[in-house]
């Protein structure tokens, strides 16, 4: 599995904000492949990422295609404007 996709190490560290989840399936398959996206609205500041580490399963999935033994690590890391109240 690479760690290309998620936020590094420091922004995950000094985040206001950590979401993590890990997700295993032995077999997982998409009848229409999802379109998603992570919108930081508030006072979050322009360091806010987010992304995943994936084992087994395409950035974009195939409809109709069945994935075997993956692995999704997916974090969101937002940091706070300290300028906005």
């Amino acid at each position: 599995m690479s760690h290309d996709g998620l936020p590094d190490a420091e922004v995950r560290r000094t985040a206001d904000i950590l979401f993590t989840a890990k997700v295993k399936a032995d077999e997982l398959r998409f009848h229409v492949a999802p379109e998603s996206s992570v919108i930081f609205t508030g006072n979050a500041g322009d360091d806010s990422t987010s992304g995943s580490d994936r084992a087994n399963l395409p950035d974009k999935v195939q409809e109709n295609t069945t994935y075997r033994d993956i692995e999704i690590h997916y974090a969101i890391a937002a940091k706070l404007d300290p300028d906005v109240p």
